[in-house]
């Protein structure tokens, strides 16, 4: 492991210096690894893993199967049923929905075998056994890997090279093999550093972000300061330009390249001064709806939520609705239009 100093903090972590992708092959060269759930996230780590030269299979059932077949996946070889993939694997990656994982449990605990590794890219199952009944049996190893990202960027960043970074944990090491073969798939799904947690802290501080600063809080400041500099009689595209566009566009990719300093000094002073004075009361000010929301999830509300709303059969419609009407207001129509106008699209 090599130890880092993450803001005077030092944590260990696992590079590709030290377990590497031949590493990575050799651990699971006699493994044959089931991904349970051919979704955004197991799309993803599926094909990686196949890229990168890994035995793997997927279990899916009707909903997706006509991407896996369109992917290169085989019926009968490669595609199987889920409770069928389960039986034919060593490694078993589940990764429905939380919903759909405690839906399927009854069936899944069936299809382990003694010495099988159980794999989540989330704690929820697991450390919500109250609520989910997920409680695996003792002879099998229970292992975690999380990239921090959606299945998608799992998937894009490992196509352009860069990689993803992604937490790992051991629930349960029945085989005396369990990290090595969690690091391995850390590994071959494409992951470009691996940072130890639980998984309690994995699902406490995923669905806090989730809800709170990467997408929950996110489109509600947006859209807060979108209405008001429209009640104030600025234009959608100058609300707009001014709120997302200016954002993601410029401002966040400097972050990215060198944290938030480096994006104030490349701003103006003007700019500068104003983010400075207004910063410590925007975080004062939701304080207080993070820790209640903190609460809620370790509490089980948030997963709880999320549970009841899974068993609802009209749930993926009334979802659709809901983005629709987030699709459909004026923000995002305007922010559309907007893409429509950046240079590489006119370009096109």
């Amino acid at each position: 492991m090599a130890k880092i100093d993450f803001g005077g903090v030092v944590e260990d972590v696992i590079t590709l210096e030290e377990f590497t992708l031949e590493k990575a092959r050799e651990v699971l060269k006699n493994e044959v690894i089931a991904v349970v759930g051919y979704g955004i996230q197991g799309r993803g780590q599926s094909l990686n893993m196949r890229d990168n030269g890994i035995k793997v299979i997927v279990g899916e059932g009707p909903y997706s199967w006509n991407q896996a077949v369109e992917d290169g996946f085989v019926p009968g070889e490669t595609l199987f049923s889920p409770e069928e993939a389960a039986k034919r694997a060593t490694i078993i990656q589940y990764l429905l929905s939380d919903a759909g994982q405690k839906e399927m449990w009854p069936v899944m605990k069936n299809c382990l075998q003694p010495g099988n590794a159980l794999y989540f890219s989330h704690g929820f199952s697991i450390v919500y056994k109250e609520q989910t009944g997920v409680i695996p049996p003792a002879d099998i190893d229970v292992i975690l890997v999380a990239p921090k990202g959606s299945g998608r960027t799992v998937r894009t960043n490992f196509l352009d090279g860069s990689g993803i970074n992604s937490s790992y944990a051991v629930f349960q090491d029945a085989t005396g093999k369990a990290l090595e073969r969690t690091l391995a798939v850390g590994i071959a799904i494409g992951s470009g550093y691996l940072f130890p947690t639980t998984f309690e802290k994995e699902v406490y501080s995923d669905l806090t972000g989730e809800r709170g600063v990467l997408m929950g809080c996110l489109a509600g400041v947006m859209e807060a300061q979108y209405n008001v500099l429209r009640r104030n009689g600025h234009s959608p595209s100058e609300a707009f330009n001014e709120t997302v566009e200016e954002l993601t566009q410029s401002l966040i990719r400097l972050v990215a390249e060198n944290g938030m300093d480096w994006m104030y000094s490349n701003c103006s002073a003007t700019a500068q001064r104003g983010a400075l004075d207004w910063k410590d009361r925007f975080r004062d000010a939701v304080a207080p709806v993070f820790d209640a929301l903190y609460e809620s999830v370790v509490t089980g509300k948030e997963t709880q939520i999320v549970l009841d709303a899974g068993k609802d059969p009209n749930y993926r419609e009334k979802l659709q609705k809901e983005l629709e009407v987030m699709h459909n207001s004026e923000m995002w129509r305007a922010g559309a239009a907007v893409r429509d106008l950046r240079p590489e699209r006119r370009k096109k």
